[in-house]
């Protein structure tokens, strides 16, 4: 029994460890029921409600956690508002110094940190635990860029018809109390991006961590800061179902800025927002174009790469490969030899073999890539997007045999013969699905990327550095990655989605800069002043 679940349990850090987390937690004939972190304490919410949690890979139910109160809520905000009075007036070095204590824990801990979030969302043992280190390296360069963010000095006389008689000094200053709702795919890299960056700036937070994965949100969260000696109140953690208590959040009268990742839900978050600053990251419907001349090994490992991993619960996740045949590329003479193999050809046996290589099964099971998608409603609509686009004449090439899925563990599918009408040519499918389709020309390539309503990333496929650099241009995508697969990260490049996929930018940098605001204090000179050396 680790230390990190029974401080998430309700037990003070002093304490010592002991076999029994029942005795410590104080929860009655229980050693799955957790606490919510309100006010640097973990208490049970005086609902006496319990919001299941339930493990998608056999159904189990593995944890239990509070359904707060409004009132609660409020205390959350309330304490969050003081506490953040104190920290904007903490030095840049201190609250570095709360970071790096925070990574610290949290590599102290890591192992207990990735068994919660391999429990809760069934992410394979070794990528959870890389979640977790990744999570610590954030917080780490989080304090390190934002002890760097600095301000300006402007001298008026840049301005035409001006005197040099004018100075402002420009500074970034917080927010106020931030909202973080981070999403159950990474549960923990996903609060530290808001998190990290949210403290470095001067802000406390109020998290809300997601239905499955909220255990991951105390434990890897709340209890590392807590053991880290963060302020009490500088960071409280929230749960409940999020149609119960998300509205509630959102539009909380304290809200200063929210920030949230997740799908379409963030449209009705962000019209209900008002005049709250908003970071969003909505999800993605990112394609692979892959033109004649392109590498077909490289690209066929990285589609495969961006397709499946985490069971293609990824918003960065490769979810349609848009292959260009050569013979129709615009007015240029044919590219492919005749009797040569056509695009497609040679592209697809390399991405049937490298998605064969892949082990589906339970997520403790080593070297497996495939596990459960996260709930039965999830796998149903998954089936559901398949089914329509065999019925519509696509090829269900993998699994040989057929659709292939065992409670919500759904094992690789790979479908050719994609065209208009089919829904998952943009409807995100957010599971172990790759659907490919063919054009004619790099134009309709454009126009079939550009035809989705989200706008997150893209990814290119070709020798070509011209080719490459005129299709990013034309790409609608917050990033467009050229020979290689979609990703989030490094984590201190700019993230962001077009279109329904977002609002604002991500990443460390431009992250503290949407958790501040510009501040100008203008210092009137009695005449010019010009600085001499």
């Amino acid at each position: 029994v680790v230390f990190l679940f029974v401080l998430a349990m309700g037990v003070r850090a002093d304490q010592p460890v002991c076999a029994s987390l029942v005795q410590l937690a104080g929860v009655k004939d229980s050693a799955s029921q957790f606490n919510m972190y309100i006010n640097g304490q973990f208490r049970p919410s005086t609902s006496e409600r319990m919001q299941p949690v339930y493990a998608p890979f056999n159904g189990s139910k593995v944890y239990e956690v509070p359904a707060c109160t409004q009132a609660e809520i409020d205390e959350a905000f309330e304490s969050a508002k003081t506490a953040q009075k104190a920290w904007s007036r903490t030095p840049l070095w201190k609250r570095a110094e709360l970071l790096k204590k925070a990574a610290a824990k949290m590599r102290e801990h890591a192992n207990e940190i990735a068994e919660v979030m391999m429990n809760e969302v069934a992410k394979p043992r070794k990528a959870a635990l890389q979640e977790v280190l990744r999570t610590a390296d954030i917080f780490e360069y989080t304090a390190e860029e934002g002890v760097r963010i600095a301000g300006s000095l402007l001298t008026s006389d840049s301005f035409p018809g001006e005197k040099r008689n004018k100075l402002a000094l420009v500074s970034r200053v917080p927010l106020g109390v931030l909202v973080a709702i981070p999403p159950y795919n990474y549960p923990l890299n996903l609060a530290g991006s808001k998190v990290a960056p949210a403290l470095m700036a001067g802000n406390a937070l109020v998290m809300k961590p997601p239905s499955q994965g909220a255990v991951t949100g105390l434990v890897g969260v709340a209890a590392v800061f807590h053991l880290a000696g963060a302020p009490a109140g500088l960071l409280s953690v929230v749960t409940g179902k999020g149609a119960e208590i998300g509205d509630y959040i959102t539009q909380h009268q304290h809200a200063d800025i929210i920030s949230f990742t997740g799908g379409s839900t963030g449209i009705r978050v962000a019209r209900g927002a008002g005049m709250v600053p908003l970071q969003m990251e909505l999800g993605g419907k990112d394609p692979a174009v892959v033109l004649p001349d392109a590498d077909m090994e490289l690209a066929a490992a990285n589609i495969v790469k961006g397709a499946f991993s985490f069971s293609g619960q990824r918003c960065t996740g490769v979810k349609i490969v848009v292959v260009v045949e050569p013979e129709a590329m615009g007015s240029a003479p044919p590219l492919r030899p005749k009797g040569k193999e056509s695009t497609l050809d040679r592209l697809l046996p390399l991405i049937l073999k490298h998605t064969r290589a892949l082990k589906a099964g339970h997520p403790a099971e080593e070297g497996v890539e495939i596990t459960a998608v996260i709930d039965s409603k999830s796998a149903d609509y998954i089936e559901g997007l398949v089914k329509d686009a065999v019925d519509k004449g696509a090829s269900l090439l993998l699994p040989e045999g057929g659709f292939r899925r065992e409670g919500n563990l759904i094992h690789p599918v790979v479908l050719t013969g994609i065209r208009a009408g089919m829904r998952l040519v943009y409807e995100e499918q957010f599971g172990p699905v790759l659907p490919i389709m063919t054009v004619g020309s790099a134009r309709e390539a454009v126009d079939v990327c550009n035809g989705s309503p989200l706008g997150l990333q893209a990814s290119v496929f070709t020798r070509s550095l011209d080719d490459a650099m005129i299709l990013a241009d034309e790409i609608q995508a917050g990033t467009v990655q050229i020979n290689g697969a979609p990703a989030r990260g490094p984590d201190h490049f700019p993230f962001q989605g077009f279109k329904d996929s977002g609002i604002g930018s991500q990443g460390v940098r431009w992250s503290i800069e949407a958790m501040t605001k510009v501040k100008s204090t203008v210092i009137n000179l009695p005449r010019e002043s010009y600085a001499q050396s």
